[in-house]
């Protein structure tokens, strides 16, 4: 590797460079083909946008919409416009040169180079990730580009010359990228086998929700540790070294990473006792919804605003939970009514029954049960309690229904709902009260004053 940073050696390659340019490059009938594939640009710019227009549409084709995989290949095709009409224009003035007798090899090479961008591009497109499948075309047409050129295995032997030697571990450019290719391969590898074992670990209706959600998350951490170590056994690990770190990994898991492992590990245990699972209707602290998916590290709670919370699963575990699913959708609500002193309580208890039955979410059986829960400074105090199966549709809006239904059946009946009242009591005293009592509209500003011993 010292000799890339000689200046003497790099000189003598850009002196060989500059050779091999003039030699192979800097003749006439590669020049003239240079200059027809450039020209052929030209109107290939011009006809990209109608061809691209017209291939969309196939996207309208019903007969293949049924199928993903035609779906994806038919979204790719617009953007390959432009290289289908370069290539076909190339291979047109290719049969030209043929005709008459030219040299067509930088032709060929061009049109090698179209053709396997153009196949190899619609051979990634079965992959849904838009950003995997453009990786992996770049990546697959970086290669056969080399191939076709020829200058693959000298570019091979050139990254691997790029190495360190760091005892008898050898590390390398091409070993690294070697690595980072496998990995990458080897990851998506594992997280399309854990989608589709996931898939088929939800049909199996006889799990639970939590029982599949842990399956697909222990198999998912199986797959992902097998292509990691597949990974680092192709740049020369050896795997059985990894033992040795065993020990400090613990420490630093102990120290640095123990909230997170925490988290990780209730994840595992909220999985296994099924105390929540996707769907339940929870309360914690501040925060009532229910869940949308138990994750490793944390639990995502909905609320009704569309508020998503993500909840630490150690939060889960260590404080009190509201889980009003658990084992029975059914839950009831209380509702709190007060009714003034010379209303019949008997009659009103009767109509907030009555008014609470009219809801279409309360339950006929339980039915709704009115109590008198006390005597108030300004009220008696009543109490609708009443059942509801769906509690995740939330309560404040059936608690609205009531106390509308309530509302209206004590207008009709002439109910007086009260409000607070105060009696006021003057202590006698030696002198003498003078009160004045005046109109706030009295613009004049005159009163008249009436005094009383």
């Amino acid at each position: 590797m010292e000799q890339f940073w000689n200046p003497g050696q790099l000189v003598i390659w850009l002196e060989q460079a500059a050779a091999w340019v003039e030699t192979n490059v800097l003749l006439v009938p590669i020049l003239l083909q240079i200059v027809a594939c450039l020209v052929a640009v030209i109107p290939a710019l011009l006809l990209r946008r109608p061809l691209s227009r017209q291939l969309a549409r196939l996207q309208n084709w019903r007969a293949l919409l049924h199928y993903a995989g035609f779906r994806r290949l038919l979204a790719v095709l617009p953007d390959l416009a432009f290289p289908i009409i370069l290539v076909l224009l190339i291979w047109f003035i290719d049969a030209i040169a043929i005709q008459a007798g030219l040299r067509h090899n930088i032709l060929r090479l061009v049109a090698s180079l179209l053709n396997a961008w153009i196949f190899i591009r619609l051979g990634t497109a079965v992959v849904n990730d838009p950003v995997w499948a453009r990786s992996i075309a770049i990546i697959a047409w970086g290669l056969a580009a080399l191939n076709i050129v020829g200058w693959l295995d000298p570019t091979i032997d050139l990254l691997d010359s790029l190495a360190l030697q760091i005892g008898q571990f050898r590390i390398s450019v091409f070993g690294v990228l070697k690595a980072m290719l496998s990995l990458a391969i080897l990851l998506w590898v594992a997280s399309f086998a854990s989608r589709i074992f996931e898939q088929r670990i939800q049909k199996v209706h006889r799990l639970t929700p939590s029982v599949q959600v842990l399956m697909s998350k222990l198999l998912k951490l199986v797959l992902l540790s097998i292509a990691v170590l597949f990974a680092l056994s192709t740049i020369g690990v050896d795997l059985t070294a990894l033992a040795v770190f065993g020990g400090a990994i613990g420490v630093g898991i102990g120290f640095g990473l123990q909230r997170i492992v925490a988290n990780l590990i209730s994840g595992v245990i909220l999985l296994l006792d099924r105390s929540i699972k996707p769907g339940d209707v929870i309360a914690i602290g501040d925060t009532f919804g229910w869940i949308q998916s138990l994750g490793a590290r944390y639990t995502a709670v909905r609320t009704r605003d569309g508020t998503e919370f993500l909840i630490p699963n150690e939060d889960l575990i260590t404080n009190q939970v509201e889980n009003w699913s658990h084992s029975d959708v059914k839950l009831r609500l209380k509702v709190p009514v007060g009714i003034a002193y010379r209303c019949d309580p008997h009659f009103a208890i009767k109509l907030c029954n009555e008014a609470a039955a009219k809801c279409a979410r309360v339950l006929d059986n339980p039915g709704p049960n009115t109590l008198l829960r006390g005597f108030g400074d300004n009220s008696v105090d009543l109490e609708i309690r009443f059942w509801i199966t769906d509690p995740q549709n939330g309560r404040g809006n059936i608690i609205s229904e009531v106390l509308l239904n309530v509302w209206d059946s004590f207008k009709e009946n002439e109910i007086e709902i009260p409000f607070p009242q105060r009696d006021l009591h003057l202590r006698s005293s030696d002198g003498d009260i003078r009160i004045e009592m005046s109109r706030p509209d009295d613009a004049s500003g005159d009163t008249t004053p009436d005094s009383r011993d």
